[in-house]
C-alpha cells in the first residue's frame, strides 16, 4: 500500500472530505474504478471516489462511497489514504542508507539488504527485519524512508 493523501477535514454536509496529498501524486487523477483504502482498527477498508473536485495543486474534495453525511465525513478526518501498489509488490530497490520507521517511530538507518531467497531482510546493526509487502505501511523515495509494521518483539532489546 502506498500513502497518497490525508483527509484534512469534512467539507459541507453531504459527506464530502477535503484531501491533501503529496506534490508527486495527482489526487484529481484518481480512477473511480480503483479503490482507495483508509485504515480502521489496523485494517485497510476500501472506498471508491464517486466524484472529485480540484482545490489547488495538491488538494481535492472527494465524495467517497458510504460517506453520506457530515458525521460520516468527520469520522474520516485525520486518516491517511492509501492505494494498492500498482505492481502489487515492493519495488526492487536496495534500501541501504534509508531510514526505517516502525509504525511511525524511528528505528534507525538500514545498513544493508540481506537477499535471503524467498525472504529478503533489512539489516540494522545485528537485527534482521523481514521485508515483506504485507508489512509495508509507507515508502517515500524522496525522503528515503521506509515505514513498516515490524513484527512485535523483533526490535526488543536483548
Amino acid at each position: 500500500m502506498l500513502r497518497i493523501a490525508k483527509i484534512l477535514k469534512a467539507y459541507g454536509k453531504e459527506g464530502d472530505v477535503l484531501t491533501g496529498g503529496s506534490s508527486t501524486f495527482d489526487l484529481q487523477e484518481m480512477s473511480a474504478t480503483e479503490p482507495v483504502f483508509i485504515e480502521f482498527d489496523g485494517l485497510p477498508v476500501p472506498f471508491f471516489i464517486e466524484h472529485c473536485t480540484p482545490k489547488g495543486n495538491s488538494r481535492a474534495v472527494w465524495h467517497l462511497t458510504g460517506c453520506h453525511n457530515l458525521e460520516d465525513a468527520e469520522e474520516l478526518v485525520g486518516r491517511t489514504v492509501f492505494i494498492a501498489d500498482e505492481a502489487g509488490e515492493l519495488p526492487e530497490e536496495d534500501f541501504s542508507g534509508w531510514t526505517l520507521f516502525d509504525r511511525g517511530r524511528r528505528v534507525g538507518v538500514i545498513d544493508a539488504m540481506e537477499p535471503i531467497p524467498g525472504n529478503p531482510c533489512l539489516r540494522i546493526g545485528e537485527t534482521l527485519i523481514p521485508l515483506h509487502e504485507d508489512l509495508v505501511l509507507d515508502i517515500d523515495p524522496d525522503a528515503r524512508t521506509l515505514d513498516l509494521a515490524v513484527p512485535e518483539g523483533l526490535l526488543d532489546v536483548k
